[in-house]
């Protein structure tokens, strides 16, 4: 009888913390059974931790390295989300940075972690409202003028 208490209160706990966890954020249907198992594993003392990193040996990618960047988006090879940008997913989701997730997957220092048309439109608006010149380069009669909407 108290190993069914000892559960009920579990489950009761797990309930509580996953409730305050996605009240205060925003995060993707998907993504609750993954939280609602890693919360009741850290309660129930099954945390596995240690083997984290054994997991990390033998885990594959959820696509190839070469099938992961599209021009329109890149694939997490974590989870095999499609993304525009790599960076704060792996923050959110795994708590990786950028450093860590190249090491881990055996990538080069060159792979991109944001989708490269989505890095080419920034570029250009960047470009379009003057990010990155010298105020004393812009041509004549431009410079502290703004446009009309």
């Amino acid at each position: 009888m108290s190993e069914h208490n000892g559960r009920e209160q579990l489950l009761q706990l797990t309930a509580e913390i996953v409730i305050a966890k996605v009240s205060n954020s925003h995060l993707p249907v998907e993504d609750l059974p993954k939280i609602i198992k890693d919360v009741y594993s850290a309660l129930a003392g099954q945390d596995h931790s240690n083997k984290k990193s054994e997991a990390a040996l033998t885990q594959q990618p959820a696509v190839t390295i070469r099938k992961s960047v599209y021009p329109d988006y890149i694939i997490c090879l974590e989870d095999g989300k499609k993304l525009k940008m790599l960076k704060r997913h792996l923050k959110s989701a795994y708590g990786m940075t950028p450093e860590q997730y190249r090491e881990k997957w055996g990538l080069p220092p060159e792979y991109p972690l944001v989708a490269p048309n989505y890095a080419k439109r920034r570029s250009y608006l960047a470009r379009e409202i003057g990010l990155g010149r010298n105020i004393g380069s812009a041509p004549d009669g431009v410079r502290g003028a703004r446009k009309a909407d």
